[in-house]
């Protein structure tokens, strides 16, 4: 699978992990920064992560910051995205499963990095299950058709 990560400075230390861990597991990671602790902003890594889910350059996404939600608002600013901010593997799954998120977001300083792979693998793992679920992520594209 094509995931792509992006981080500001709170959370590069725990991206940086991740993509080594997940090219380990045989995907392609696209790591798009930040690559340091130097004080950035995350709408910026946000941003492009949205963009390479959008443009379908990624079929999944990680995000990362301090907190996680930051970066997950700045994410769903792209209509195409759902950015799930998860703190376990049972959130990351139903993510997946329940709302179709196509990327999540993980707080670096609220989680550690076996917790960080285990939802990571659990968000991977799942399918949307779709049914039910379906027609509420269609309402959520209706809600933004209907406010152009």
């Amino acid at each position: 699978m094509r995931i792509a990560l992006a981080a500001d400075h709170a959370g590069y230390q725990l991206k940086d992990e991740l993509v080594h861990w997940l090219r380990e597991q045989g995907h392609d990671a696209i790591d798009l920064g930040t690559t340091g602790p130097e004080s950035v902003d995350y709408p910026e890594y946000g941003r492009k992560l949205a963009t390479a889910i959008a443009s379908g350059e990624a079929e999944r996404g990680i995000a990362v910051c301090g907190s996680g939600i930051g970066i997950s608002i700045a994410v769903n600013r792209e209509p195409r995205c759902r950015c799930a901010r998860v703190d376990d593997p049972l959130s990351a799954q139903l993510a997946r499963e329940h709302n179709d998120a196509n990327a999540i977001a993980l707080g670096a300083r609220l989680i550690g990095s076996d917790m960080a792979k285990a939802c990571v693998a659990a968000f991977i793992d799942t399918d949307f299950a779709g049914g039910r679920h379906q027609r509420r992520i269609d309402q959520l594209s209706q809600i933004l058709q209907d406010s152009d």
